[in-house]
């Protein structure tokens, strides 16, 4: 089978995401113009006249030459379970290299392992487990076994999560299902009575405190306006109490603007107040059936309403409401020591009765063996 991979344009790209009940928000049209340093383009995969795949490339230029690092983040979009990936990666490979590439970078949305709740939570007890790695998962999943070896013969190199490439998207995430194993909808109360009792505890007391959940979205309604700017001053002292670096207001701004127009239910912010203070605040995206918890903010004051718990219990009933397979926490590390700091994370996280989940993670193909060496060495010293 021979693939022609060409250039498409966004409403076309747009269209492909919206025949899949899953792609990531990462691969949306949209999110090339949330990352305008970036050069951007929408390619399609095509099988004849049948568009069988797609993809937003973002291109990172190497400084003083005119060539690129085609990263596409948690992409393509194809049918990953094929036997033979590499009648579609080499043209991929082929088009990227011909407009400038010296290199490809593609994170395959493809699971590779799980651990229950109840996995993980025994793990955290036990003191010889220090990583994921450790612990048997619950599942093991065939296609992305397949998929690791496939890429390995095909020459990509597996890339770490830490170091190199600043964009780089976490390997490992935490999910609460939002469906059976036979594809039912699961309720609200058989979610609530899966999170360990702290958290249900903590959702009873947030309402028994009187905690408001609200929500907008809409860009051009100016409640929408004062919530963002009230998230992000409470996304700064989040910041300095947890020392990391905030970004701009002007990043959710355009975040939203470019999101919310692509499609009005992509993008909301939830706000969680006690007595009129901001006591918590998220974004949320959803792409089909796949709803994320993308960015959150807590007060140091006020921790015991448990504005945190509100908020997020408000954002997975609405994913319910919207008939999603999966809410998202995103991001963890694979550690289970109690005494490393990233520890405190999937330890609330687990809290929700969910699932940690491994991706097969990124691979690099170099495409100029030179200029990719020299943009890793450049890369290592930022």
């Amino acid at each position: 089978m021979t693939y022609d991979v060409r250039a498409t344009s966004p409403a076309e790209h747009l269209a492909f995401v919206g025949s899949r009940r899953s792609a990531s928000f990462l691969q949306t049209p949209a999110w090339g113009l949330v990352k305008a340093e970036w050069r951007r383009e929408s390619v399609g995969f095509f099988d004849g006249d049948l568009q069988v795949g797609a993809a937003l490339v973002l291109y990172r230029q190497l400084p003083k030459v005119r060539r690129y690092l085609a990263y596409l983040p948690e992409g393509p979009l194809l049918d990953w379970s094929t036997d033979d990936l590499g009648a579609l990666l080499a043209p991929l490979a082929a088009h990227l290299k011909a407009q400038g590439a010296f290199g490809v970078r593609i994170g395959p949305p493809v699971v590779t392992r799980r651990w229950d709740a109840a996995a993980v939570k025994a793990g955290i007890a036990d003191p010889d487990c220090r990583r994921l790695d450790d612990l048997a998962p619950t599942d093991r999943d065939a296609t992305g076994a397949r998929v690791v070896t496939q890429l390995t013969e095909l020459g990509w190199r597996p890339q770490g999560v830490e170091g190199g490439f600043a964009a780089g998207q976490p390997r490992h995430v935490f999910q609460v299902p939002l469906r059976h194993p036979d594809g039912t909808a699961r309720t609200e109360d058989e979610v609530l009575k899966a999170m360990n009792q702290l958290w249900r505890r903590n959702i009873k007391k947030a309402a028994k405190e009187g905690v408001e959940v609200t929500s907008s979205g809409a860009p051009d309604d100016p409640a929408t306006a004062a919530d963002l700017e009230a998230f992000h001053r409470l996304y700064v002292h989040t910041a300095e109490r947890d020392h990391f670096t905030p970004r701009p207001l002007s990043y959710f701004r355009t975040m939203l603007d470019a999101l919310a127009a692509e499609s009005p239910d992509r993008i909301r912010l939830w706000s969680a107040r006690h007595e009129g203070d901001l006591v918590a605040a998220t974004i949320a995206i959803r792409v089909g059936a796949h709803a994320w918890y993308s960015y959150g903010a807590s007060s140091t004051d006020k921790r015991e309403v448990r504005g945190s718990n509100a908020v997020q219990w408000a954002m997975m009933q609405d994913a319910l409401a919207a008939g999603a397979d999966v809410y998202d926490l995103r991001g963890i590390t694979d550690t289970l020591d109690a005494d490393d700091p990233h520890a405190g994370l999937i330890q609330f996280k687990v809290g929700t009765g969910g699932e940690a989940v491994e991706y097969v993670g990124e691979w690099d193909l170099p495409l100029n063996r030179p200029l990719y060496k020299a943009f890793s060495v450049y890369m290592g010293r930022r």
